[in-house]
C-alpha cells in the first residue's frame, strides 16, 4: 500500500485543489478506473516486494466482499484517488479489526491531502462498524507513507522480514531433467526387444 500525500517543506498544503475532490462509496462502474489508476502506482517494478497483487481480480474481489468499505476520490467525474479495506474479527477475541488495504492517489493529485481525506472518511466508516484499531502495512523503505501514517496518528511500527525465493532457476532444472527422460525414452523405443537402454539385466550394479 502506497499513499503519497505529503505536505509541502513548510508543512502546507500545495493547492486548494483539494476542496474540488468528492469522496465516495465505490461503486461497480468505477472497477475499471480505479484498476487502471492502480496499475500507475502499484507496479511491480516501482514496489518490487508487495507480497499483495494489484489485478483486476483483487479490485473486484475486495469490491464484491467489501464495497461499503471502498472509496474514491473524484475530481470532474475522474476517478483519482482510493481506498479499499476491510474489517478482520478472530476467534476468541472481543477485539475487531480494520484493515486499509489500499491507498492511492494519482500523481498530478498528490500533495492535495487526497490520500487525507480518503484514510478519514475510511476511520468513520470503521468507527461506526465497530471497530476498535486500524491496521496498515507498507514497506520500511516507504519513507513517504511512513510520515504519513505517522502524522495521522498511527504508531508501534514493526519491522517485518521478507524473503524472497527466486524459482526460475529451479523451473529450468526441472524442465532440463523431463527433456533428457524424454529423450532416453525416445531411444530405448528404438532398442530391440529386451534390452534395456542403461545395461544388460545381467550386469551387476555399479556401488
Amino acid at each position: 500500500m502506497i499513499p503519497i500525500d505529503e505536505p509541502d517543506s513548510n508543512g502546507r498544503r500545495t493547492s486548494e485543489k483539494s476542496l474540488s475532490i468528492k469522496i465516495r462509496e465505490m461503486e461497480i462502474d468505477d472497477i475499471p478506473r480505479v484498476f487502471h489508476l492502480g496499475e500507475q502506482l502499484f507496479a511491480p517494478r516501482a514496489v518490487p516486494n508487495m507480497y499483495r497483487t494489484w489485478d483486476p481480480y483483487e479490485v473486484t474481489g475486495m469490491f464484491n466482499e467489501d464495497s461499503e468499505f471502498c472509496l474514491v476520490a473524484e475530481a470532474d467525474d475522474e476517478v483519482v484517488g482510493f481506498a479499499l479495506g476491510t474489517t478482520i474479527t478472530k476467534s476468541h477475541s472481543a477485539w475487531k479489526y480494520g484493515y486499509l488495504i489500499w491507498l492511492g492517489v494519482a500523481p498530478e493529485f498528490q500533495r492535495h491531502g487526497v490520500a487525507d481525506r480518503l484514510y478519514h472518511r475510511f476511520k468513520d466508516l470503521m468507527i461506526k462498524d465497530g471497530v476498535r484499531m486500524i491496521l496498515v502495512d507498507t514497506q520500511a523503505d516507504n519513507r513517504p507513507a511512513v510520515r504519513f501514517f505517522e502524522k495521522i496518528g498511527f504508531g508501534s511500527s514493526e519491522e517485518h522480514i521478507y524473503l524472497t525465493m527466486n524459482l526460475d532457476a529451479e523451473r529450468q532444472r526441472r524442465k532440463g531433467r523431463k527433456n533428457r527422460r524424454v529423450s532416453r525414452n525416445r531411444k530405448g523405443e528404438k532398442e530391440p526387444s529386451g534390452m534395456h537402454s542403461s545395461r544388460n539385466a545381467d550386469t551387476p550394479e555399479s556401488p
